[in-house]
């Protein structure tokens, strides 16, 4: 089975992206997972910020972004993810989303930067790299996204998982309509992925 150093998720952050906003409310406290919503300044759409606590180790989650196919099928929204290129430690990804009725399907290239720290916290920095690849015919390119994943480990086997995001999803969505899946974007994708990681252990 091929792992790639991979991103694992769909749409937000660089160094001052979700994260930097001061004015967060919590959307969603349910199941272990907490979400928290935040506007954007000159922005329609709203950026999110979801965490859970997950009974799997660094290692496992980082293994189950990295394995793509495995990764599509936790992420919310995805329909097909391929490894595009991989130098030093950043990683380009190629996803096409399978949003619900009325959005039209759209496409991503996204840039993962993967930062490790002393305690054994992972960061992955996502960003979007849309000239990287010609546009296809019959999907709508994502053009601007940041986001990041960070992955803290709480014991041997205790991991708390932050996604955060933020995009602009291009297009003729309007914010009100894209805005009504903001919170299910992190809420599946946790849900979804400390499910399948829990299996793991």
């Amino acid at each position: 089975m091929l792992r790639y150093r991979l991103f694992a998720a769909l749409l937000s952050l660089s160094p001052i992206g979700p994260l930097a906003a001061e004015d967060w409310n919590l959307a969603y406290d349910r199941e272990g997972i907490k979400v928290y919503l935040s506007a954007v300044t000159d922005s329609p759409y709203q950026q999110f910020r979801g965490v859970s606590r997950m009974k799997a180790s660094v290692r496992t989650l980082t293994d189950l972004q990295e394995n793509l196919r495995v990764a599509c099928k936790w992420l919310y929204a995805c329909a097909q993810m391929r490894l595009l290129e991989v130098a030093g430690d950043s990683t380009w990804v190629y996803l096409t989303t399978n949003l619900p009725w009325p959005t039209m399907p759209r496409d991503i290239v996204v840039k993962v930067t993967t930062e490790r720290l002393e305690d054994g916290t992972l960061f992955r920095h996502l960003s979007a790299d849309p000239d990287k690849l010609p546009e296809v015919p019959g999907l709508i390119r994502v053009r601007r996204l940041s986001g990041q994943w960070i992955m803290k480990p709480l014991g041997e086997r205790d991991t708390e998982v932050t996604y955060a995001l933020q995009a602009d999803p291009a297009g003729d969505v309007p914010g009100w309509l894209a805005n009504r899946f903001v919170v299910d974007a992190p809420v599946v994708t946790l849900r979804t992925l400390r499910a399948v990681a829990e299996r793991q252990r």
